[in-house]
């Protein structure tokens, strides 16, 4: 980022506690904006190592707290800062470093001597106080200059925030339509597996006997708990899902169809019930298939 540098012949004393150099050269300043940050881009006018005075391409408040990024050649990275909007008057203001760190002010000091800044000018500083000197048509010169180049920098910043809009847009449309197709094809698969599987287990072992709840319970070597659905935890849903299933002759849930609750419940509790195993129950002596009721609670 280049910069420009002029220098000026005082001749009264000065009255600055630190000396000021004029400085051309892109700013961004950074202020929080109900709750959102806002960049305006600006020019630099003159830097020190307590302030800086710019032009910038926005309003500004008196007081109001902003984040100021400068850029000192031949550094390679930028100066950054929190500073206080001492004034502004029009376009210009000045700012007040708040904070500034002893190598951040160093890099100010070896800046001036890279450049060959002449310090203790007050000329320098009249942006800061709108000092009426007899250089105030430099400055005027000077201000003229960096308001057309702010001109030329914000529809430039302008047009990058609304394509970076765009893009984030496009990203999350695309990431709704994979989550919504996502979701229809573990359903359509769910009921595909679902209506796949029942037709087999009642080709294979039809029920031949309807055993109470209790006594299946007792019978029952092999129990997976059931998934609490982040759906179901999102809209706060609970309750018992009380579920017929089919018990084959080897002890394991062959179909199963739930009798009450909400979908996404349901289907919890039956991805768990696949994996349950029972021992086999005995009709004279024989394993045979039988058909049960269990519940399923879900808390959260």
């Amino acid at each position: 980022m280049a910069a420009g540098v002029q220098t000026e012949t005082w001749h009264g004393p000065s009255r600055r506690r630190t000396p000021r150099f004029l400085m051309q050269a892109p700013v961004d300043l950074t202020v929080l904006r109900s709750g959102v940050p806002d960049t305006l881009p600006g020019r630099s006018v003159n830097v020190c190592e307590r302030g800086v005075a710019a032009i910038v391409a926005g309003e500004l408040m008196a007081g109001e707290a902003v984040g100021v990024e400068l850029q000192l050649p031949p550094q390679a990275e930028p100066l950054r800062a929190r500073a206080v909007v001492r004034y502004q008057d029009r376009l210009r203001c000045g700012l007040e470093f708040a904070g500034l760190s002893a190598e951040q002010r160093a890099a100010i000091r070896d800046w001036a001597k890279e450049a060959k800044a002449s310090a203790d000018d007050p000329s320098i500083a009249a942006p800061l106080h709108r000092a009426e000197t007899d250089h105030k048509g430099n400055e005027l010169e000077a201000e003229k200059s960096a308001k057309s180049q702010i001109h030329s920098i914000a529809p430039i910043k302008a047009r990058k925030r609304r394509r970076g809009l765009r893009w984030t847009l496009a990203v999350l449309i695309l990431l709704s339509a994979a989550g919504v197709w996502w979701w229809h094809w573990n359903h359509a698969w769910d009921q595909l597996e679902l209506s796949s599987k029942g037709p087999q287990a009642n080709s294979a072992d039809s029920p031949a006997a309807q055993v109470p709840a209790e006594v299946m319970e007792k019978l029952l070597v092999h129990r997976v708990q059931p998934l609490y659905p982040a759906e179901a935890r999102k809209e706060k849903l609970e309750g018992t899902i009380a579920l017929n299933i089919v018990i084959g002759r080897d002890g394991s849930v062959q179909s199963m169809r739930p009798l009450n609750g909400p979908d996404v419940l349901a289907r919890a509790a039956m991805d768990a019930l696949r994996w349950w195993k029972f021992e086999p129950y005995r009709i004279n002596g024989r394993p045979a298939a039988v058909e049960t009721t269990v519940a399923v609670e879900f808390k959260r």
